[in-house]
């Protein structure tokens, strides 16, 4: 493809650097040895993404989908074969699944999940166990066998497949699972993780790891099952569990007590903490995507993990987006069995139906209504990243259990899937709406007074984003003249003082940086009635009051925004912006010494100094000294 390049524009001084740049001869050259392999394999990737994510930007479409295409652009299989070498970028990508998976554990509010109660429990463990059964059901009705000692060969709609003697099992049990990375991803763009079907989705993934350990238990003695092999992995994993929060407990707790004040360093001992359980799970022979779980859950209840979550975000999405593109280098050609598609497009329809028929029953026979039960359906509608890993080992020759064609068509159904999945969730919403009709039309009616949203529920009218003095002011004054708004108000600030003492008091408070969107959703600030910050331009980091009121305007819409400005020109540019009232401390204190001034003027009046004296002693102390 580049010498056919080459032959048409052998005079674009452009066309010759690049192509001498990113050219196999000079990315795969080993005098550059690996490490340089390595870089230009991330810097195409990267580059690639850019270019193909900016052009879905601009025609509305996800960002995952063009990560993907990127992919099939630049890798070996279908596109121009700039990168070649498959292993870097799933290097890369590995640590992606890692990060987003510690990222999920961190998010993982077992208060939470134990809230959901037995409609989390009793749709986790059944709707694998489903899946699988209408899976063997299927592929065992289309032809593909089961048993036998090497490669084999069967034909489905008149094609002939090269399997092996477990692609049954493979195939019905990889179709059951379903993608954290495409979920997580898209429901965190949406703000719609922490919903009822949110949470419920998260927890039929969590199982479906855990169904993916039993998997992987199984798996290296598939032709002869050893109950003893398999019960010593879930003691592993138990132990594992067992060692991370009794560290967590006793010793994580001090250490991040201690460093809190400088976030750096927080986000370096998180992620020493990560990596460092994902380490002690490949000891002991699990998974280190299950490592990074289990690390991530056992410091979910530090008042820090809002704080580490919007700083390695970032980091995760990096990652996140090799992964992609790494997952586009890997589809096959089409174009050597055209008739397997056609395979695929079939799997990849009933993958889409299970989720209905496994999630959705069960759901809505516990009481959730139509609403939450679709939702999650529609949630899980892809085929998990596990399944390629699982597939991936299969075909190895040591075990020898699957054919060449079983793991082309698993690649094919995870793509088709996720991009469909990609637009269902999309517009889940709509798709929902739709669906519930059709059922009430067919006699599945709605259930009357469906559980609510927990998210709802524990929304606040008041939020304070900042607690410096003012703030700390206003708190002391609801305290103490203004007990029945105690319960309305949300702080969200980075100091872990402030959230100590908040939290002795009674007040709801969140640790984390105000300037970061994911930090205030999490903290549930669209759902406050009055958004305050009582913090000057001066003294705020990483934001202002403008981006604030920016930021209110699209996560709470309807709230009423009071920001602080220094001056008249500033604070008259906050109203313009579209502020509610402004705070100038300045003018404040003129307006209100204005009448003490007077008094002292006038000597008539009040005795303002003993009657200061006794409401300042009757007040007490601040919430915080500052």
């Amino acid at each position: 493809m580049i010498d056919r390049i080459r032959r048409f524009y052998p005079f674009s001084p452009a066309v010759f650097v690049l192509l001498n740049i990113f050219s196999p001869e000079t990315v795969f050259a080993s005098g550059g040895g690996e490490g340089s392999s390595l870089l230009t394999s991330i810097s195409a990737s990267i580059l690639a993404a850019t270019v193909f994510a900016y052009l879905a930007n601009l025609i509305r479409q996800p960002l995952i989908l063009a990560y993907v295409l990127a992919g099939v652009v630049i890798g070996p299989q279908c596109g121009l074969g700039i990168i070649r070498s498959e292993s870097d970028i799933q290097t890369i990508s590995e640590i992606g699944l890692i990060l987003l998976l510690f990222i999920i554990g961190l998010e993982l509010d077992l208060k939470k999940l134990k809230e959901s109660g037995k409609s989390l429990i009793v749709t986790g463990v059944s709707q694998f166990l489903l899946c699988l059964a209408m899976g063997l059901g299927f592929f065992l009705l289309l032809g593909v066998t089961l048993g036998g000692s090497g490669p084999t060969t069967y034909t489905i709609f008149g094609i002939t497949v090269r399997g092996g003697p477990y692609d049954l099992l493979y195939l019905g049990a990889c179709l059951s699972m379903s993608s954290t990375a495409i979920v997580v991803k898209l429901l965190y763009d949406k703000f719609e993780l922490d919903t009822l079907a949110g949470r419920i989705t998260l927890g039929v993934l969590v199982f479906q790891d855990l169904w993916a350990i039993i998997l992987l238990g199984v798996q290296p003695n598939l032709a002869n099952p050893k109950v003893l092999l398999i019960l010593l992995s879930f003691a592993k994993g138990g132990l594992l569990v067992l060692i991370s929060f009794l560290i967590s407990k006793y010793l994580l707790k001090i250490i991040f007590r201690q460093i809190a004040n400088l976030p750096e360093l927080v986000l370096v001992a998180s992620l020493g903490w990560c990596f460092f359980v994902c380490a002690i799970a490949n000891l002991f022979g699990l998974s280190v995507e299950m490592g990074a779980l289990i690390a991530g859950i056992s410091i979910s209840t530090f008042p820090y993990n809002l704080d580490i979550i919007s700083k390695i975000i970032s980091i995760r999405d990096f990652f996140v987006t090799l992964f992609f593109v790494g997952l586009g280098m890997m589809i096959p050609n089409p174009m050597n069995n055209p008739g397997l598609l056609l395979i695929c497009l079939a799997a990849a329809v009933f993958l889409i139906a299970t989720r209905f028929l496994s999630v959705f029953p069960v759901l809505y026979a516990l009481g959730n209504g139509h609403r939450v039960s679709l939702l999650s359906a529609i949630n899980l509608s892809q085929l998990s990243e596990f399944a390629l890993v699982i597939t991936a080992i299969g075909i190895k020759s040591e075990y020898g259990h699957v054919g060449p064609d079983t793991l082309s068509i698993i690649i094919f159904v995870f793509v088709i899937t996720s991009i469909i999945s990609t637009y269902m969730i999309q517009f889940s919403h709509s798709l929902q709406k739709t669906l519930s009709g059709a059922l009430s039309l067919v006699g599945i009616r709605d259930i009357q007074n469906a559980p609510k949203e927990a998210a709802a529920e524990a929304y606040k009218e008041i939020a304070i984003l900042g607690f410096y003095r003012t703030a700390s002011s206003l708190v002391r004054e609801i305290l103490d003249r203004k007990q029945d708004m105690k319960d309305k108000i949300v702080v969200v600030d980075y100091n872990p003082t402030v959230h100590q003492k908040l939290k002795a008091l009674g007040v709801k408070v969140y640790y984390g940086d105000i300037s970061n969107m994911e930090t205030l959703h999490h903290a549930r600030i669209e759902g406050a009635r009055v958004v305050v910050s009582t913090i000057p331009d001066s003294i705020l980091v990483g934001t202002s009051n403008l981006k604030l009121i920016r930021q209110m305007r699209r996560l709470c819409p309807h709230a009423r925004v009071v920001v602080t400005a220094e001056n008249i020109k500033s604070a008259l540019e906050m109203y313009n912006e579209g502020a509610d009232y402004v705070i100038i401390p300045r003018v404040i204190t003129a307006v209100n010494f204005l009448p003490v001034l007077e008094t002292l003027v006038t000597g008539k009046g009040p005795d303002l100094k003993s009657e200061e004296m006794k409401r300042l002693k009757d007040r007490g102390d601040e919430v915080v000294l500052i």
